[in-house]
């Protein structure tokens, strides 16, 4: 990166997390190194700026800032937040960033949103069960942040383009049933439904029960035209057409 991103640029925007409650007068949440509570029920540290608890605040967009992007969690951020001694505010700090790219993967990545939302909710959860150390969730936390970085990278290693990823991972290509096909064949097919859905949809398809119809013999057909487990295909068809809607609306924009 042309500028290094450091934790420090981003510990004042997780110290503006609100939390709902009449709190005023009391001290602020000790975990993220905040001041009093301020009357409206806000809190206010001496560098920070006082925001309402009744409503959850954008920290990013309220900083007048872009929302960061996985880009930023590079092995030295991520040191650096390993080495942070507030190591609750690490834990915060770093589910905002990975909670942000998640939410930015699931306008076009149907299964890999879910999955890495599922990773990061198992880690958060965990730890507020108290059932994992702050430290331990911390590595969980960053494992998960380079698995993102690795994932950045998985359509150029298979030679796909970022559509054809999405719809190769709706094909549950982990399935051992499903693996057998092989890799060339998969990309065969995530190839060819891009190509097919593409072709045939228009911006309000979701609305029209014939096209969707229509798309959905499509779909079937070509995965059985590849061999596709025939016990796999009603599910598989399913999840192609969501991973489908995701498409279109981010061609649509």
């Amino acid at each position: 990166m042309a500028n290094k991103t450091t934790v420090g640029d981003y510990v004042s925007l997780v110290r503006g997390i609100t939390y709902k409650g009449n709190l005023v007068g009391k001290p602020g949440p000790a975990l993220l190194g905040l001041g009093s509570i301020q009357p409206g029920g806000g809190f206010r540290d001496a560098d920070y700026k006082t925001v309402s608890s009744e409503e959850v605040v954008d920290v990013f967009a309220a900083a007048g800032l872009k929302k960061p992007d996985i880009s930023i969690l590079s092995d030295d951020f991520l040191a650096e937040v390993r080495d942070m001694p507030q190591k609750n505010l690490a834990v915060e700090l770093l589910r905002k960033l990975l909670n942000n790219e998640i939410k930015v993967r699931s306008r076009k990545f149907l299964i890999q949103s879910k999955s890495f939302a599922e990773l990061l909710e198992n880690s958060i959860r965990k730890y507020q069960n108290r059932a994992i150390e702050t430290a331990a969730v911390i590595e969980e936390l960053i494992g998960l942040a380079k698995q993102m970085r690795e994932a950045n990278k998985r359509g150029d290693n298979l030679g796909l383009t970022e559509d054809e990823t999405a719809f190769y991972d709706a094909l549950e290509v982990n399935d051992s049933a499903v693996k057998v096909l092989g890799e060339p064949t998969l990309k065969a097919i995530a190839h060819e439904l891009v190509e097919t859905v593409r072709q045939n949809v228009s911006i309000d398809w979701t609305a029209k029960q014939s096209v969707r119809a229509k798309l959905r013999v499509m779909v079937k057909r070509i995965l059985r035209k590849h061999g596709y487990p025939p016990d796999r295909q009603e599910r598989a068809t399913q999840t192609v057409l969501e991973q489908a809607e995701l498409l279109c609306a981010d061609w649509a924009e």
